[in-house]
């Protein structure tokens, strides 16, 4: 499936550069706007280090929500105290777009992650474009060259860059350019998911990284668990989209968490 995304996405790219031009990219306000940084938001001590996704559909999954409304929802997310978004714009497999995420950055002043399998620097420099703070480089897609020089080029630009690892093998794509670094509990060969994954790479990264554990975070105890073991922040998406009001499903889903943590609510 991955190689499936990558290839469709390679062929996307190009005919997103022969619309919209990375001269036309950066006459964007946001390509002069300082971005909000997820490092630093993730070790608020007000904050759990949530980052809440708005997600329409999975390929693992099918549609998880058709019909959420952007705006209700971020706004909602960070409202219940949520401390950073992730938006999907991938289109074909997910059903998200670049509009979900200017809609977010509209409402929103908090660090936003473009949820994207990331190729190139078009891509980065669209990121920019759209409003967001982070891009997502997926190690699985990447070869650690490739990892370095996409790092570079969006630290550049002032992004932040969240690397997502899914096994031992893949920590040589960690580099000075990496702000976060996410473990993603899902298997991508079988669509499994097991968070000893995020447990057992701890030990791994470097003590200084601010770092996060990524699918398969249903339960409030797990995320505690977690928190307790090192991590900073805890991405959740289809464990909020797939309620009806994904919003409401986060505030329960935080208190759920301070609660195993002995933290009381009114202490946010």
């Amino acid at each position: 499936m991955l190689k499936k995304i990558i290839a469709h996405k390679r062929q996307e790219v190009e005919q997103r550069k022969a619309f919209y031009p990375v001269a036309l990219l950066e006459q964007s306000i946001f390509f002069e706007t300082p971005v909000v940084s997820l490092s630093r938001y993730l070790r608020r001590s007000d904050r759990l280090g949530i980052v809440a996704e708005f997600k329409r559909r999975s390929p693992s999954k099918g549609v998880i929500n058709a019909y959420a409304d952007v705006e209700q929802v971020t706004i909602g997310y960070m409202q219940a105290g949520a401390s950073a978004l992730s938006v999907l714009t991938d289109a074909h497999f997910f059903g998200g777009s670049n509009e979900d995420l200017a809609t977010a950055r509209k409402f929103n002043y908090c660090p936003i992650l473009r949820k994207d399998f990331i190729l190139s620097e078009y891509q980065i420099a669209e990121a920019k474009s759209i409003g967001a703070d982070v891009v997502l480089l997926i190690a699985a897609a990447l070869q650690p060259e490739e990892t370095r020089r996409l790092a570079a080029f969006a630290r550049s630009l002032g992004l932040e860059v969240l690397l997502e690892l899914h096994r031992g093998s893949e920590l040589d794509h960690l580099n000075e350019h990496i702000n976060v670094v996410g473990i993603n509990n899902r298997n991508l060969a079988d669509f499994s998911v097991d968070t000893r994954t995020s447990l057992s790479l701890l030990p791994h990264l470097p003590k200084e990284m601010v770092k996060i554990s990524e699918s398969g975070l249903q339960d409030p105890a797990t995320v505690a668990e977690l928190k307790m073991a090192g991590f900073d922040g805890f991405l959740i998406g289809e464990g909020f989209m797939k309620h009806a009001r994904p919003e409401l499903a986060c505030r329960q889903f935080i208190k759920g968490v301070e609660s195993h943590l002995g933290k009381p609510a009114e202490a946010r």
